[in-house]
């Protein structure tokens, strides 16, 4: 059985790290190289940075960022935002990045997610999904969070796995931000339907929530920003709780 992940986040916008509720009022949250080094060193098994506003603002993710970032990290390293082409994610892997997260393009693209794993393998390529629950259903939303897709959200992964992600960043719109505790149940549905890691994102506000991912679901890793950022849960003091719950972390 694969040993669960803590992987902190890296929302990023004008070079700095925010966090907002429900995708909006975004607030600073601090530097991001400064907080990258600390989280590496508290134990952290992950980074992901995404880039939320690349997309909207129709350029390019911050390389020069993601490369002074994965200079100070010794732990894997993904990196979303602005990707849409193979060159794209190659320059982002020059730069230090581990794997690509592809959330608006592959949308926009499926086929983007095959051939960007043709070319640095399945296990470098994250599709995130942002989710929304709307008339009974769990649909996918795009830039940023902006868009609705009308794509169904278990449909939408078991298609990206086909296509050749090696992971899925699932994060529910409605959890982000609350700490309220993650989506349970969209979570388990999706885990259900792939066969490749799931990450679990939004929501997370207390210990006891990542306990409750991880036993109600097969969720492999749980993403959370704000409660780390801003000190409230240590990534230590996390996975000491899960041990004593019988939870095994890596």
């Amino acid at each position: 059985m694969l040993k669960k992940r803590i992987i902190p986040c890296f929302d990023i916008k004008d070079g700095r790290v925010v966090k907002g509720i429900n995708f909006l009022e975004l607030r600073d949250a601090g530097d991001a190289v400064e907080m990258a080094a600390q989280y590496a060193k508290a134990g952290a098994d992950e980074l992901v940075f995404l880039d939320i506003t690349a997309t909207q603002e129709n350029r390019k993710t911050l390389a020069s960022l993601v490369e002074k970032i994965a200079s100070e990290i010794n732990i894997p390293f993904t990196v979303g935002g602005g990707i849409n082409s193979v060159e794209d994610a190659e320059r982002l892997i020059r730069c230090g990045a581990d794997k690509i997260s592809l959330n608006s393009s592959a949308v926009k693209n499926p086929e983007l997610i095959t051939a960007i794993a043709n070319a640095l393998g399945t296990q470098a390529v994250v599709v995130a999904i942002d989710t929304k629950l709307a008339n009974g259903n769990w649909e996918v939303y795009s830039n940023g969070g902006r868009v609705a897709t009308g794509l169904d959200t278990v449909a939408w992964a078991q298609q990206a796995e086909a296509l050749g992600a090696g992971e899925i960043l699932l994060t529910s719109m409605h959890n982000d931000g609350t700490k309220n505790g993650f989506a349970i149940a969209i979570t388990s549905q999706v885990c259900n339907a792939v066969n490749i890691p799931v990450i679990a994102s939004g929501g997370a506000g207390s210990m006891e929530h990542f306990r409750d991912v991880f036993t109600q679901t097969t969720a492999t890793a749980a993403l959370a920003a704000s409660v780390f950022h801003y000190g409230e849960i240590g990534i230590q003091e996390i996975k000491d709780y899960l041990k004593n719950e019988k939870i095994a972390v890596r």
